[in-house]
């Protein structure tokens, strides 16, 4: 099949980040949460050439499992539907991404992000092959998925062992609030980004996973001790949510649903499965 082109350009919800980021300050953000944004951003505009279309990699267990498409559980992650949708997700990783990479450092932050990717995905993986057996319906292996916003809900569990208890269990609201209210988003993604972040939060296998990430980098995982004050963070997580329930478009999750019996893309060449 041959690959078309992206060459978005500068689309309203990609003009809109761009000034977002200079209206926070470009050095007002840590350099992982700012480059992996640019790195998005130009993604999807399609100032980088990459050898794949979103929906080539779009995540869905039926790939992950039965064809070993293995680069699914990265690649989707970085993919959005379209330009709100990228917009929505970046402004939410700002407000986590400035907080926790002050915290953890850098190279540590960097790491983290790349350990729940792949354990979201996996998570993703696990709930589509599960509910596939349980309900007899293919359909739950085979809905495709793109967007930061599975590991947006990793890092929300993370920032939210930071405060409150009652702010613990917020990240649960919201998961059944945007499902609720937003058309197209995804349940499982998030379930499965939630299921990440306590995983790493709050098992032992997080903590094997840290020491890890503190063996490679070096640094004490915690060692910086930076924190926004708790009235500051509130501030900057109603703005996002006030930003997200004004979206016309919907924002923090993004999926493609085939019907039981596939379909197609646009140019009715099938690949993976007939999507």
């Amino acid at each position: 099949m041959q690959r078309q082109r992206r060459n978005r350009g500068l689309e309203y919800g990609v003009i809109l980040l761009i000034m977002e980021l200079f209206n926070i300050g470009i050095t007002n953000i840590p350099p992982v949460t700012f480059i992996s944004i640019v790195g998005q951003l130009a993604l999807y505009a399609g100032f980088l050439d990459v050898p794949w279309d979103k929906w080539d990699v779009c995540l869905n267990a039926r790939d992950i499992i039965r064809n070993k498409e293995y680069r699914r559980l990265f690649l989707s992650a970085v993919e959005h539907g379209d330009d709100m949708h990228l917009y929505y997700n970046m402004l939410s990783f700002i407000i986590k991404g400035r907080s926790l990479e002050r915290r953890m450092g850098s190279k540590n932050f960097l790491l983290t992000l790349a350990v729940l990717t792949v354990l979201t995905s996996c998570y993703y993986v696990g709930l589509g092959w599960a509910l596939t057996h349980l309900t007899n319906d293919v359909y739950y292996s085979k809905v495709c998925a793109v967007g930061f916003s599975g590991v947006i809900f990793a890092l929300k569990v993370m920032t939210s062992e930071q405060q409150d208890t009652s702010m613990r269990y917020a990240v649960w609201s919201e998961l059944i609030l945007i499902y609720l209210l937003v058309p197209g988003s995804s349940f499982m993604g998030h379930l499965a980004g939630i299921l990440a972040g306590l995983t790493f939060s709050r098992t032992r296998i997080g903590k094997f996973l840290k020491k890890i990430i503190e063996g490679v980098t070096g640094d004490r995982y915690d060692g910086n001790n930076y924190y926004q004050s708790q009235q500051q963070q509130q501030n900057h997580e109603f703005n996002a949510q006030a930003n997200f329930f004004n979206n016309p478009f919907g924002g923090f999750g993004y999926r493609r649903a085939p019907p039981a019996y596939g379909y197609r893309n646009p140019q009715n060449v099938p690949y993976g499965w007939n999507f």
